[in-house]
């Protein structure tokens, strides 16, 4: 999922240099936390949150057919 993410956001941004993404377990639930440069990160919450819930859908997606349940924090 991790790497999903990634490959996902640094397509998205202008600096994907700046791109990270902490895996944390909590419970039964797995979170990445994804932090970006400031100046991206409009880019990855999109209009009225738009891109940032077809990213989360996308995480998802991938993490049902592996039985497990992820969350996609952005962190500032």
């Amino acid at each position: 999922m991790k790497n999903l993410l990634l490959y996902i956001v640094k397509n998205i941004v202008d600096n994907p240099d700046a791109v990270t993404v902490t895996e944390v377990e909590r419970g039964d639930n797995t979170v990445l936390e994804l932090r970006v440069a400031p100046d991206d990160m409009g880019k990855v919450i999109g209009r009225q949150g738009r891109t940032s819930k077809e990213i989360r859908s996308i995480i998802k997606a991938a993490a049902m057919k592996e039985n497990r349940k992820v969350i996609v924090e952005i962190v500032d």
